[in-house]
């Protein structure tokens, strides 16, 4: 259980100025603390969704008493990042959430700022990429897009996020493994999945890569066709195989975790560990996990920074092929 007094004291002089949703629970107050979470981008996205469940799920399992919100978007994660940093260093009762596209955007973004200035807390979730091109493309398999990528990329447009986000380094990855130079891809980045999708429909793009969930309505409606996902085994309820089965040696999870501030003493960073640990073991956060398709993927603490220094090299060197690092 979290040190109650030392959450409330650190609440109360952080105040509430700022932030966006407030949700208290007096029956819990007396026995669970207040916690703060900042959330780097806009209201509706996934690290949102991500953080409003952590929130509801620390409620419902009496975890904590109630949270504050802030949302802070922009660039990937990049304006908010410096506030977290300079602003709420050392308050131990704050989590930030962030993820594999904070690690692009900053690597991109050539920010001042990186992940190796916060504390790592969990990573929690890891959401599956799919590929998938429209009803009547000529590409039936997978194998028939890495064939064609093959013979000309330029001739081969693919639609997705932002450049340097997880969606781009799928592309990118999927091109290395099969030896296509990765600066000679086709990649057309759109800011949200609704545009990709209707570009995708409007047959202005010949394939598409983003989270199983963008595309799942319109796989079940025929009009898109899922040629593979990026998961590491085959997914209950979905028709296509994963990528190394289709012979392309790639597995990716857009992963999302959570980090407090720098300057946390190692009690708080311990007693948030335990916290984040309770409610990734409860049938509550399962539950959600199920019903969002969300993988969990639960790594705290040190095994947690391990995770993230390899994975920001990963990255670091795909976007270099990409020619953004």
């Amino acid at each position: 259980m979290l040190n109650r007094r030392r959450f409330l004291m650190s609440t109360a002089a952080a105040g509430a100025a700022g932030f966006v949703a407030t949700h208290l629970t007096p029956a819990f107050a007396q026995d669970a603390p207040q916690i703060q979470i900042f959330v780097p981008a806009a209201p509706g996205g996934g690290w949102d969704q991500t953080g409003r469940t952590i929130d509801q799920v620390l409620r419902s399992e009496k975890l904590i008493s109630g949270s504050q919100i802030t949302n802070v978007g922009g660039a990937g994660g990049t304006v908010g990042l410096p506030q977290f940093i300079s602003q709420w260093k050392g308050k131990g009762n704050s989590l930030m959430v962030a993820g594999m596209v904070m690690v692009g955007a900053i690597i991109a973004n050539k920010s001042a700022n990186n992940l190796s200035e916060v504390t790592p807390i969990a990573r929690l979730t890891g959401e599956f990429e799919a590929l998938v091109v429209p009803a009547d493309s000529p590409f039936k398999t997978a194998g028939d897009f890495v064939a064609a990528l093959k013979a000309d990329p330029t001739k081969v447009p693919v639609a997705g996020g932002s450049a340097g986000g997880s969606d781009h380094i799928l592309f990118g990855l999927i091109a290395k493994t099969v030896g296509v130079p990765a600066t000679n891809l086709s990649y057309v980045p759109f800011a949200g999945g609704g545009e990709a999708l209707s570009a995708l429909l409007g047959n202005q793009v010949a394939a598409g890569i983003s989270g199983f969930g963008e595309f799942s309505e319109q796989i079940k409606a025929g009009a898109l066709r899922l040629l593979a996902i990026s998961a590491d085994k085959r997914q209950d309820g979905i028709d296509a195989p994963t990528m190394k089965e289709a012979g392309i040696d790639v597995e990716l999870f857009n992963w999302r975790g959570v980090f407090a501030p720098p300057g946390v003493s190692d009690a708080d960073k311990a007693a948030m560990v335990t916290m984040i640990e309770t409610m990734a073991k409860s049938d509550a956060w399962a539950t959600e996990c199920k019903n969002r398709n969300w993988t969990p993927i639960l790594l705290t603490g040190d095994d947690y920074a391990k995770f993230l220094a390899d994975d920001t090299a990963r990255i670091t060197a795909i976007l270099k092929d990409l020619g953004l690092a």
